[in-house]
């Protein structure tokens, strides 16, 4: 007797859950989209104990007969394909019809719908996959689908799942995007009681943000908004005969369009949890997007943080391809090279224009962090259980800012509640018994500063206008303009005028070089012998010239200009070490830039160096003239600024 035998429909069913329904978030997924699908404008849902207990979604959608709720809970049984061609432009959210079979199969479920034109509608019930009953009932229009006890048959999967507020934590997580993505429909999340997220239509994406998240959280983000036209490539030509005619017939490629928010630099994530992409509508986790949003920000914010994102991408159904994993998470892109550029100019171009300036009192507490942002749940700490726990996740709690350290025991703070120590460089002295608010409104010693407008956008006209007034430690350059008080580093300010000039003069293949008096010898270990064999024509065009000496050593003889004799050794067993580190293939841009930063991080003026006033003027008109001069290539500020409005802030004047 043969070995091989065909499962029954149940066991196949739980395999397929297996795949789909990876948490109580994941079903919300499922039945979320389908609601997207079916023309909803009003989608309410209801979870409790973090969706393992009851998870309830109701829309407005169109519905369904009897024959058609019956039929959904059949494998591969969908209304949005009709034959393999389809599959090529899927333009919905959900197709391959295994969502609800496999739901249904490790949940108690019970389905309540009705098609508009219908004059009753049908309630369905199965448990563990087994149909229990069918009935008619006067139901409202659209669809309500409750599972209860998710995962009751199959112990071992219910047993890894996480705590309930992890679980809610995901749930409001994944709501609350789709209510981004979907600003013209009405969300609504509920945890018992609670009503977690309220959402009613509203005209745009920044309208959305705004009434989700607030103010605060607004203008801390960019705005991105591009567009490109693209072209018929990649696809197979029709023959010669046929292809005037086919030309005729075939319609236009279309458009890929990119609009969204993206973080200012300083806010910084350990984690890409709070890369937010959607395609068409659809939530994705694509690592080529991500690769895109990683290289927009490179020299701009350290190599090992990330930002906060919120992406949306439009173009055809047929430039993507969505049918790559049983979950829809990912996707293939056909033009993947024409796609990763897009984002990644648009993005990088978005920084660029915006320019935007960190703020010293934001700085001050600012650390990478690696809760997710954009996430209700994300700040819900402690183990209370029952309503306490779900109490601490609202939407209020929002915030993308890193939370503040605890109030200080000096009394010493700004006035925006950052604790700072009693020796900062700015502080408020705040005796103990003044009333604060007795300050503006008894003082007539001086009449009040005039309010002046916020800080331009743009940040090299701002710079160009700063007067330098002396060093901290002759490391840190004071300056003054009408906006406020500057703080520039030294160091890194001349480090980014000499990585673009080092680039310009790449391109143009003009780099400054300078020759040593005696060869230096260096060892390589052979991981450094295989990155240098990899990397010596780039090392080569950026002023080095190094050729083999021995088996495992290299004799340097020519060096980039500015860089001292002593330090050369110490920058190329650096290089390589990062290179060898790398766990991707060298990409010839990124060594390019890298090489870059590292030859100007070697040759900039250092801290603790005195540097005379027209050095200083120096330093900063050239600073104003980089494209990016808020970070040094290795993604530290350059610049702070203690703006007007806080002084006046601090000093009670507002």
């Amino acid at each position: 007797m043969g070995k091989i035998h065909v499962l029954s429909e149940s066991v196949a069913n739980k395999i397929a859950a297996g795949e789909v329904v990876e948490r109580p978030a994941s079903v919300v997924k499922e039945l979320l989209e389908n609601s997207l699908d079916a023309g909803s404008t009003r989608i309410k849902i209801q979870v409790e104990a973090g969706g393992k207990k009851l998870i309830q979604i109701t829309d407005n959608g169109c519905g369904m007969v009897r024959d058609d709720a019956l039929l959904a809970f059949e494998r591969h049984a969908t209304s949005k394909l009709k034959n393999a061609e389809d599959l090529l432009t899927v333009a919905t959210l959900g197709f391959r019809g295994e969502a609800l079979p496999s739901i249904a199969s490790v949940s108690r479920l019970r389905l309540e719908t009705r098609a508009p034109e219908g004059e009753s509608g049908t309630i369905v019930e199965i448990n563990g996959g087994k149909i229990l009953r069918v009935e008619e009932a006067g139901l409202p229009p659209g669809t309500s689908i409750t599972i209860r006890d998710l995962f009751f048959n199959t112990p071992a999967r219910k047993k890894f799942l996480k705590a309930e507020s992890t679980e809610l934590s995901h749930i409001a997580s994944l709501v609350t995007h789709y209510a981004l993505a979907h600003p013209d429909k009405h969300f609504e999340l509920h945890s018992a009681t609670n009503a977690i997220l309220v959402a009613p239509p509203v005209a745009s994406h920044s309208d959305r943000v705004y009434q989700v998240f607030g103010r605060e959280v607004l203008d801390q983000l960019i705005p991105v908004a591009a567009v490109q036209p693209l072209q018929h490539i990649g696809l197979p030509q029709p023959p010669p005969w046929r292809r005037q005619e086919e030309d005729q017939t075939r319609p236009e490629p279309g458009e890929l369009r990119a609009h969204g928010f993206i973080s200012k630099p300083e806010i910084q994530k350990l984690n890409r949890n709070s890369i937010y992409v959607f395609v068409n509508g659809r939530l994705i986790r694509d690592r080529l997007i991500q690769h895109a949003l990683t290289e927009a920000y490179r020299n701009i914010i350290p190599p090992s943080v990330y930002p906060v994102v919120l992406l949306f991408l439009e173009l055809p159904s047929g430039e993507v391809d969505v049918n790559v994993h049983p979950s829809k998470t990912e996707v293939r892109f056909r033009q993947q090279t024409v796609t990763h550029d897009f984002v990644r100019d648009s993005v990088r171009a978005a920084l660029m224009k915006a320019r935007p300036v960190p703020q010293f009192t934001t700085e001050i507490a600012a650390h990478a962090t690696a809760s997710a942002s954009l996430t209700p749940g994300a700040h819900a700490q402690g183990s209370a259980a029952g309503q306490q726990l779900y109490d601490r996740i609202q939407p209020h709690d929002f915030r993308l800012q890193p939370p503040l350290p605890p109030p200080a025991t000096e009394q010493f703070q700004f006035s925006g509640g950052i604790s700072v120590d009693a020796n900062a460089a700015v502080s408020v002295a705040r005796a103990p018994g003044f009333a604060v608010s007795g300050f503006a409104g008894d003082d007539t010693c001086t009449p009040p500063v005039p309010d002046e407008p916020e800080a331009p956008s743009d940040l090299a006209p701002s710079l160009s206008s700063l007067k330098p007034l002396g060093q901290i430690r002759e490391s840190f350059i004071l300056a003054v303009n009408h906006e406020g008080l500057w703080i520039i580093d030294q160091h890194v300010a001349h480090e980014r005028v000499l990585f673009e000039k080092i680039l310009r003069q790449r391109a143009a293949r003009k780099v400054e070089s300078q020759r040593l008096l005696m060869p230096l010898v260096l060892e390589l270990t052979p991981a450094q012998q295989a990155v240098f064999a990899e990397i010596s024509d780039e090392l080569a065009h950026n002023g080095f010239e190094a050729e083999p000496f021995g088996s495992r050593s290299i004799a340097v003889k020519l060096a980039p200009a500015g860089v001292d004799a002593s330090q050369i050794e110490h920058m190329l067993a650096e290089l390589l070490d990062q290179f060898s580190r790398e766990e991707q293939a060298l990409n010839m841009e990124k060594v390019r830039a890298r090489i870059a930063a590292s030859i100007a991080c070697h040759a900039a003026i250092k801290v603790n160096m005195p540097l005379e006033q027209n050095k200083m003027e120096w330093l900063i008109a050239e600073l104003a003239k980089t494209e990016c001069p808020m970070s040094c290539p290795h993604g530290r500020p350059v610049v702070l600024r203690y703006s007007l409005k806080d002084i006046q802030k601090a000093f009670k004047r507002i």
